[in-house]
């Protein structure tokens, strides 16, 4: 499949902002989508779209912060930059709590937020690649047994056979063979490679290996 180019979103309801704004983005040789509300943008946002979010704080209806709660809620990996007026500074402090990646104060200068574009776009580039690799990794742990994945959490947790063997009440050989097939399914090259993927896992709210053992 080929890859999508990023657009750069502005929301802003100001529209000789939104003109502003799409003319520089063009400027640089980027793909840009104005659009004039929060709403409008949730309606017709597509997770699988490389790209950012320049946002502005305050709007009608749903507000620049809402909006960015409603993509936490959702999963949304995109990168806000937040264009704020000076009052709007407390709003904003909690926008990066809540994972903003940047803010801009009006007035500011057109490189400024060149320079954040090109940041957030590198920065949205490098989620979509971890997450592409988690998603790998969960598709490998799916296919894994309930019997593997038992061994895959004492594995990971620092077991030796033996101590395997007699919490499973398997014999040696036998937790030898599970434990192979378990590197060999997981693609691993080594237990810390293992070890790497199962907390990858676990971070991401996949299904951790440890968590799958425990409930079976």
């Amino acid at each position: 499949m080929k890859q999508r180019s990023p657009i750069v979103f502005v929301v802003d309801d100001d529209e000789a902002v939104r003109n502003s704004l799409r003319l520089l983005v063009k400027s640089i040789g980027l793909a840009a989508t104005p659009l004039a509300s929060a709403q409008e943008f949730l309606a017709t946002y597509d997770q699988l779209q490389p790209g950012c979010l320049v946002l502005d704080v305050r709007m009608p209806g749903m507000s620049g912060l809402e909006l960015q709660q409603q993509l936490n809620l959702r999963g949304a990996v995109i990168p806000v930059i937040f264009i704020t007026g000076h009052g709007d500074i407390p709003m904003t402090v909690e926008a990066m709590q809540q994972g903003a990646f940047d803010f801009l104060q009006k007035p500011f200068r057109d490189q400024d937020l060149i320079d954040r574009i090109h940041r957030a776009l590198e920065k949205d580039l490098a989620n979509r690649a971890e997450l592409g690799e988690r998603s790998r990794i969960r598709e490998r742990h799916d296919t894994l047994t309930p019997r593997e994945r038992e061994v895959l959490a004492l594995v990971t947790s620092g077991k030796l056979n033996k101590v395997m063997a007699a919490e499973l009440g398997l014999s040696q050989r036998t937790v030898e063979i599970h434990r192979a097939r378990v590197m060999e399914k997981m693609r691993a090259s080594s237990l810390a490679h293992l070890v790497r993927m199962v907390l990858d896992l676990e971070e991401g709210g996949g299904p951790g290996a440890t968590k799958s053992a425990s409930a079976s």
